[in-house]
């Protein structure tokens, strides 16, 4: 489903992508960690066709990266650190806008199945503005799956939740990669990250330096690898 190879990226003179190579397979769960300044934000960007490589090849569901950037843009949803949400409408709003947007077919039954699915319909006519930072990052997941992408991009969607509301995020996210949507989601949270995800990668100087399966990881021995890959 992506398919990244020697991709390289600068900004100026000093390099963040140095030559990366990254595959995910349909319905596969990607867990991306790394330190801050690795480039975790900056891939993300350029698979979410917000930013051009300087080198190197992407491929999205067979599309090529920047050369066919629309095609691939219908096939992704997108959660950033901006929840990319109006305050002074109500959730179901919200997603009645962008479901026009996005030509969604059957507009209402799709908007009560995505609040459902995020736990936001009792409060569907309540402003966005009156949401606590978890129930806005629900709603900004409603509005990334509404259009039933087959591509999912999560940039630390757990950033400034606490634990109950990421607990309850974590739900979600399971729920959605049971449903076969493939998932690529960037975290400063190595566990909690390593147990929602099929597969671990970890991101240092440019490059994937370590992959492991995700699921039950041993905290030790990952906190140990993290610490290898990214310090040596």
């Amino acid at each position: 489903m992506i398919e990244v190879r020697a991709l390289v990226k600068a900004f100026g003179l000093k390099p963040v992508l140095r030559g990366l190579d990254f595959s995910v397979q349909s319905g596969e769960f990607v867990a991306l960690l790394g330190p801050n300044g690795a480039g975790k934000t900056t891939f993300l960007r350029i698979l979410a066709t917000l930013s051009r490589p300087k080198m190197g090849e992407v491929r999205i569901d067979g599309y090529r990266l920047p050369q066919q950037a629309a095609e691939v843009r219908r096939r992704l949803g997108v959660v950033s650190h901006q929840p990319l949400l109006y305050g002074d409408l109500t959730a179901e709003e919200n997603l009645r806008f962008y479901s026009r947007m996005y030509g969604v077919v059957d507009i209402q039954a799709r908007i009560k199945e995505v609040l459902e699915l995020v736990g936001l319909y009792p409060r569907r006519r309540d402003l966005v503005r009156s949401f606590s930072r978890g129930m806005q990052q629900r709603l900004a997941i409603g509005r990334a799956v509404l259009h039933q992408p087959q591509i999912l991009l999560f940039d630390e969607p757990h950033t400034g939740l606490d634990q109950d509301a990421a607990t309850m995020l974590d739900g979600v996210l399971r729920t959605i990669a049971a449903g076969g949507r493939t998932v690529v989601m960037t975290s400063h949270d190595l566990l909690r990250a390593a147990r929602l995800a099929d597969r671990v990668d970890i991101l240092s100087k440019g490059v994937i330096a370590a992959s492991i399966p995700g699921g039950d990881v041993d905290p030790v021995e990952l906190s140990e690898l993290y610490r290898q890959v990214t310090h040596d």
